[in-house]
């Protein structure tokens, strides 16, 4: 399946099908603009930067383009290319001191202190690997929206950690106690009509259920944890920005543009950090 041809052209062409005006868009403490195509942030607090990888071209395009940025607290540009050498780089983790990156087939491992990439992890039959994300025993998930798949580097290995239906066709992923909450973007030929949820895998069977009345809420990207009692969570087509009870309900949090991609928050400051995809920019928004 090639995402790119199917999910850019249809999404691009949603909101003007609606014949409605955009909302007025939240003001931002900051916006790092001149960013190309950033589909994912992540604080680094011992660092005190902020990761943003950059697509830089089609998502499933192996042309070299993409790299990972460089970001400062206060917004300001420390190095836009700091790590290079990959196609396109989407979701972040860290694990075990190394950075990592998903890029289409293969995970990067990056190393921090350098930028450099050490290791590249091949995913045979992959088609679209999109969120990272590490458990506390350093173990890293990686989920392919394309084929229904969750990857897990373990002990080197990266292989196939659960592939099922079930999965809706994954996008975010989050590692809480003992289970995998998964931010689904619902099924991929009737975008329109059909939503993501969330979704929580055990890690011990790898059962899935849904998380609360699993009522569907849009074709979710990035999640992350808001509360005790909820998430933070976007929709990656309509631009909004949820937060997601453990009951299953939503509500909208902001209006931002299409292209609202993998966020980051940080409970201790209330700053959400959002890639605007299309809009070629980080941004930074203060949650009440």
């Amino acid at each position: 399946m090639r995402i790119a041809a199917l999910v850019i052209p249809l999404v691009a062409s949603l909101s003007a099908a609606c014949g409605e005006a955009p909302p007025a868009i939240p003001p931002a403490l900051w916006e790092t603009k001149g960013l190309e195509a950033p589909e994912s942030a992540l604080p680094d607090a011992a660092a005190r930067v902020v990761y943003v990888s950059n697509v830089n071209g089609t998502p499933t395009d192996k042309d070299g383009n993409g790299y990972i940025s460089k970001v400062g607290f206060d917004g300001k540009v420390i190095e836009q290319k700091w790590a290079t050498g990959m196609d396109a780089p989407k979701g972040l983790a860290l694990a075990q001191g190394k950075l990592y990156a998903s890029d289409i087939d293969k995970l990067a491992e990056i190393d921090p202190a350098s930028g450099k990439v050490v290791n590249k992890y091949e995913a045979p039959g992959a088609g679209f690997l999109n969120d990272v994300a590490a458990d506390a025993a350093g173990n890293v998930y990686v989920s392919d929206m394309a084929t229904n798949t969750i990857w897990r580097l373990s002990g080197g290995k990266f292989e196939v950690w659960l592939k099922s239906d079930a999965l809706e066709h994954p996008n975010g992923l989050l590692v809480e106690g003992d289970k995998l909450i998964v931010a689904s973007w619902g099924p991929m030929t009737d975008m329109t009509t059909i939503a993501g949820r969330l979704l929580a895998v055990s890690l011990a069977d790898k059962s899935v259920k849904p998380v609360g009345s699993g009522k569907p809420v849009g074709h979710l990207d990035g999640i992350e944890p808001l509360s005790a009692t909820s998430y933070i969570v976007t929709d990656w087509v309509a631009g909004k920005v949820f937060e997601i009870a453990r009951s299953g309900e939503a509500r909208a949090l902001m209006t931002l543009t299409q292209g609202t991609a993998d966020l980051a928050f940080d409970p201790a400051t209330r700053i959400a950090y959002i890639p605007r995809m299309k809009d070629g920019l980080l941004a930074a928004y203060k949650i009440e």
